[in-house]
């Protein structure tokens, strides 16, 4: 029997009292599995642009997370609402990254459309996100592990529907995901440095 089974993904519920604590669980156990100890630092790379509220989830993560991450100098943050990464700039990103740190462990993060019973949800994977993928635009893959939360409702006109999501969804969003990541690299440090 095993008793610590590979998850190739997990959801949570932003709305959920255990938000924050499930998520940074997965994401732990997701980084373990994707050999997070096997890398020189980790870059938390958030997508997304502040010109839309649908798609301002990575922006926002990269901003609340500015704060909390000042004490982890093997942790780099890309994109925040003051230097967002976005479809224009993403390649431009990617390289730098791999310019500048040697072996990074890439943790990506972006908004998503999807069903609608499903909107709400945050999603951890091994792997890496699409960016892109809900407007179609085709934007290069990037991440050993990748988040996304879903926003809205795909289907129809998908810019307009970006354009139209709530605010307080994201932001709630935001929140968990980044108090989430935060609670990780808590964790992450604290074996790193025994």
């Amino acid at each position: 029997m095993n008793l610590n089974p590979k998850i190739e993904s997990s959801s949570v519920n932003c709305y959920s009292p255990m938000a924050v604590y499930d998520l940074s669980n997965y994401m732990f156990d997701t980084f373990i599995q994707s050999k997070v100890f096997d890398y020189d630092q980790v870059v938390i790379l958030c997508i997304g642009s502040d010109r839309s509220t649908g798609d301002s989830l990575g922006p926002l993560v990269g901003y609340k997370l500015k704060s909390m991450l000042f004490k982890h100098k093997e942790v780099v943050l890309l994109g925040t609402l003051d230097e967002p990464v976005h479809a224009k700039n993403l390649e431009e990103k990617i390289e730098y990254i791999y310019a500048n740190f040697s072996n990074p462990f890439i943790l990506a993060i972006d908004a998503s459309l999807g069903q609608f019973d499903k909107i709400g949800f945050i999603n951890i994977r091994k792997g890496p996100l699409k960016p892109g993928l809900g407007v179609n635009k085709i934007l290069p893959t990037i991440g050993h592990v990748s988040i996304t939360g879903v926003v809205n409702a795909s289907g129809i006109m998908e810019y307009v529907v970006l354009q139209n999501t709530r605010l307080n969804l994201v932001m709630r969003m935001a929140e968990v995901i980044s108090k989430s990541i935060h609670l990780c690299m808590i964790k992450y440090k604290k074996i790193k440095s025994n």
